[in-house]
């Protein structure tokens, strides 16, 4: 298959792109600029050196008329400005915008093909839901929360919706990828590893989570699947607290677990960000399971332990 990824540099698109490539597909990634030397290629690896090669294209030369006659089976829309920064007014803005841009110009590229795609995978978030202690959230739950997140993400997907007409699409809601190169996790490791881990705040808050190689498995099965379309909860069917979630990261790793982080010292050093870690939501992946996606590592425990094994 030929496959577009737009935000492919990022964490997960790095990972979908190493693992189509090995399976013979032919990627493009939609970047800003072609880096001087491509990430993903590991001459010492059997598996990288047998992998198609992967290419680039730039936001420029997407508005050149010649890019209409390119043949594309899928489009993935990942791009967007990371969370992970603190959240003043600029960053906010640039959080949305980024996002917005990305979906508009991709979808105004897509729509311009004289051969359309068959699926696009629209990435967006569980934080659509809002966060809650209490109630647990699957595909069929009405977003009501106005906080920031909130509003990012039903803004984002309005834009997909609109952008993507008469085009199979799948609203990716991801919740924390776990894996080694990127996300939040090796951030929320690094205290435990350190011997100084903890719970955050009050420590009973949702952690809705995803292997890295389970999502990677999860977009894939939404591609090569036609029946599956709309929204997809990317997050494993066991969801834990976050003192369940620092309790089995300190016991695989065979370190205490003794140190909380008060929220107000959370909120004192991210600011707004801090809700990242401080509230969350119980969130079920009941689509994908309907459908039939097996997860490979539905337990955190395993999870982290065959993330333990790679690091």
């Amino acid at each position: 298959m030929k496959i577009i990824i737009s935000g492919g540099t990022g964490f997960i698109g790095r990972a979908l792109s190493s693992y189509w490539r090995q399976q013979g597909h032919e990627i493009t990634i939609i970047t800003r600029g072609k880096p001087k030397q491509d990430s993903s290629s590991h001459p010492n690896n059997e598996a990288h050196r047998q992998a198609t090669p992967l290419a680039y294209l730039t936001w420029e030369q997407l508005q050149n008329p010649s890019s209409r006659e390119m043949e594309v089976d899928a489009v993935v829309n990942l791009a967007g400005a990371t969370l992970n920064q603190r959240w003043t007014g600029k960053a906010k803005n640039r959080i949305l915008a980024s996002r917005l841009q990305a979906t508009d110009l991709t979808a105004k590229w897509v729509q311009s093909l004289n051969s359309k795609p068959q699926v696009v995978i629209q990435g967006s978030a569980v934080g659509i839901y809002g966060t809650s202690l209490t109630e647990t959230f699957d595909e069929a739950s009405q977003p009501k929360a106005n906080d920031f997140l909130a509003s990012v993400t039903r803004q984002w997907e309005a834009a997909a919706n609109e952008g993507f007409q008469g085009i199979r699409l799948v609203k990716l809601r991801t919740g924390v990828v776990l894996g080694n190169t990127g996300g939040a996790y090796p951030l929320m490791r690094l205290p435990i590893l350190l011997g100084a881990g903890g719970k955050i705040g009050a420590g009973n808050q949702w952690v809705p989570w995803i292997h890295i190689n389970d999502i990677v498995a999860l977009i894939d099965f939404c591609i090569m699947h036609p029946e599956v379309e709309g929204i997809i909860n990317a997050v494993s069917p066991n969801p834990v607290t976050n003192d369940d979630f620092g309790r089995i990261v300190s016991r695989v790793h065979r370190r205490p677990y003794w140190f909380p982080l008060p929220a107000f010292m959370l909120r004192a050093m991210l600011g707004e960000m801090s809700a990242l870690l401080l509230a969350g939501q119980r969130v079920m992946p009941q689509a994908a399971l309907q459908y039939g996606f097996c997860f490979r590592l539905p337990e955190l425990e395993s999870a982290v332990a065959d993330l333990k094994k790679r690091h």
